[in-house]
């Protein structure tokens, strides 16, 4: 793993857990921190061991609390890779899921992190919220207000994105922000027991899976999506693995993947 300042990277088998590591700023991120994030996506995507990302923040606060805005002063204009906030905003072409443990605060580009996983579990004390308008912006960072036009009710996604307001854990949870709540201790429990959930699926599925299902928000009707060409799928019918899940079940065992 490789070593860096601003966030932390571990491995855990076929896990990898990139921790934002700036508590004492409630892990706000700032130019090079956006830019060690991206390298640590960068390296998640590469390796086809890896096959789970989770993202979560340093220390009991915070998850990350968006830009740094004392560093953003200094310039006047945000400073993101080419992989958007956090390097993962933008990062249309991952296919690899990336689940967020949500430790503490999410507000801002926090709260866009959260949106930009595909799968997130909050601890029950956590607040979210998009509070730019209340500094006199608005959230376009991080793609937030793309995405919650496109994963809540509308009307919730207004909510959040007009009054600036926090929402609780248990609100979010309602709106479906997040897929699960759980007491503080226990999320990191709950975390691996989600990431096991989907290393139990062949690693060219679970791809597929992601890709048909984002793709297929660009089509302009069912049909259209439907008919579409998804190249990660068309890898998954011709893959040893589904091969493989054809014969395990039929020998009552359980599946051996090799992701090919």
């Amino acid at each position: 793993m490789r070593d860096f300042r601003h966030c932390r990277v571990a491995q855990d088998g076929p896990v990898l857990t990139i921790t934002i590591d700036r508590p004492a700023v409630l892990n706000a991120l700032h130019p090079p921190a956006h830019r060690e994030l991206a390298q640590a996506f960068d390296d998640y995507a590469a390796d086809p061991a890896l096959r789970v990302a989770v993202i979560t923040g340093a220390g009991e606060r915070a998850f990350c609390v968006g830009t740094d805005l004392k560093a953003r002063a200094q310039t006047n204009r945000d400073d993101h890779p080419p992989t958007g906030f956090a390097g993962l905003t933008r990062r249309l072409d991952l296919y690899k899921p990336v689940i967020a443990a949500v430790n503490g605060l999410a507000l801002g580009g926090g709260m866009e992190i959260v949106l930009a996983c595909d799968l997130a579990v909050a601890a029950d004390h956590v607040e979210f919220g998009l509070p730019e308008p209340r500094a006199g912006l608005a959230a376009l960072g991080g793609g937030g207000l793309q995405r919650l036009a496109r994963q809540l009710p509308l009307k919730q996604a207004m909510g959040l994105a007009l009054t600036g307001r926090r929402i609780g854990a248990g609100e979010a949870r309602r709106i479906g922000l997040v897929n699960e709540v759980v007491p503080a201790a226990g999320l990191a429990a709950a975390v691996r027991a989600l990431c096991d959930d989907v290393l139990a699926g062949a690693p060219l599925a679970v791809e597929a899976a992601k890709q048909v299902m984002l793709r297929s928000l660009d089509q302009p009707d069912l049909a259209a999506a439907i008919d579409a060409r998804y190249e990660a799928a068309e890898r998954m019918l011709a893959s040893e693995d589904a091969r493989e899940g054809a014969r395990a079940f039929a020998e009552k065992r359980k599946p051996r993947w090799q992701g090919r």
